[in-house]
């Protein structure tokens, strides 16, 4: 079925143009490189993988509880209009949340193939060039398995949220070659991390677990890529310009924040728009959701060499600055752990499944 048929809401224009400027920079440097990032770019080539084969498609979804979803984390949980929902109305809610998040996953990954390959692109630097090459091959493979789960789990995808529209826009427009950087693999990055490490770990369902683990196998290194990079370059400028890309932070977090409220999912629902607004903003489980969104993104920004005044009491209106203290490497590691295991409890679960069919074959050999 066409996706536009699948659509919640109509997602306007089939097609979205976004001006590109700055120069498509080659290097004919081809012996000298990072060894921090070669390293990477070997891991990257590694630990490809393919989502048809390395994920368990055959597992069941029921659309109506996705993700296992308590009724105490629902914006509507204890309101007048939770009271008056059927069960089936809450299974039917839970399915428009479930589709708007994971349609914001699918095009944030849409969005971050496009910002790899500008990256491969614009950046001056071979080694970056050649990791940012297996990264736009990730970001692909991401984009694919999500749409897959929204198209045949879940039959039903929203549009893109206008906040992140908007950061991916300022992104893309901004000719400097670190801004894709910068806006993709800090920012949407560091908060889709946080928001599928949480899903990751609190729902109980086979499948969506799967896939958020190995997408967040391959994010751990594409935020590792960044921080190289950027830290790099970000010790050669002038405290002008660093100001500059700190506003861009202040403004892309403040952005981030407010993009994963679902209040498109509400509005559905008959919701006025302010009424929804301000659901979202009562909700405890929102408040506590979106401080750990934040878990990936400050200390990220912080070891970049990003952290003025203006951008440190930003974090703390936001409630997030004591995040800058977290430590990213520990949380990068347990992505790749947790990844790991999942594949080893699978290919131990098959063997066993394989034994014991070969052991039932050999017993009805022997049957007389």
């Amino acid at each position: 079925m066409p996706t536009y048929e699948l659509y919640a809401k109509d997602p306007g224009d089939p097609l979205w143009q976004v001006p590109a400027s700055g120069a498509a920079r080659f290097s004919w440097e081809y012996d000298d490189g990072r060894d921090r990032l070669l390293a990477l770019y070997q891991k990257g080539k590694d630990k490809q993988w393919d989502g048809q084969k390395r994920i368990d498609w055959d597992l069941e979804v029921d659309p109506y509880d996705p993700l296992g979803t308590p009724d105490e984390s629902m914006t509507l949980y204890g309101s007048p209009y939770w009271a008056k929902m059927t069960d089936r109305d809450k299974g039917e809610l839970r399915k428009h949340y479930t589709s708007w998040q994971f349609s914001q996953f699918l095009h944030g990954e849409q969005g971050a193939m496009v910002c790899a390959a500008r990256i491969v692109e614009s950046v001056p630097d071979l080694d970056a060039k050649f990791y940012s090459a297996t990264q736009t091959m990730d970001e692909a493979r991401h984009a694919e398995i999500y749409s897959r789960f929204l198209h045949e789990k879940i039959g039903m995808l929203y549009p893109i949220n206008d906040n992140l529209k908007s950061l991916l826009g300022d992104t893309l427009r901004d000719s400097r070659w670190d801004m894709p950087y910068l806006g993709m693999q800090v920012l949407i990055e560091g908060l889709a991390l946080a928001a599928f490490g949480m899903i990751r770990d609190t729902t109980d369902k086979p499948l969506p677990q799967q896939i958020l683990a190995y997408v967040m196998q391959d994010e751990a290194r594409h935020v590792a890529f960044g921080r190289m990079a950027l830290r790099d370059y970000y010790k050669q400028l002038t405290d002008a310009e660093l100001r500059e890309r700190e506003e861009f932070v202040i403004e892309g977090c403040y952005l981030m924040r407010d993009r994963l409220r679902g209040i498109e999912v509400l509005e559905n629902f008959g919701i006025p728009k302010a009424e929804a607004e301000e659901y979202s903003e009562q909700s405890e489980f929102l408040h506590l959701f979106r401080q750990l969104l934040f878990s990936r993104i400050v200390p990220c920004v912080k070891d970049i060499g990003l952290w003025g005044k203006r951008l440190q009491e930003a974090y703390v209106d936001m409630g997030v600055f004591d995040m800058g203290n977290s430590n990213l490497d520990l949380l990068m590691a347990q992505d790749e752990e947790i990844a790991e295991k999942l594949d080893a409890e699978r290919f131990a679960a098959e063997e066993k499944s394989r034994v014991a069919e070969v052991d039932e074959m050999i017993a009805k050999g022997t049957e007389p």
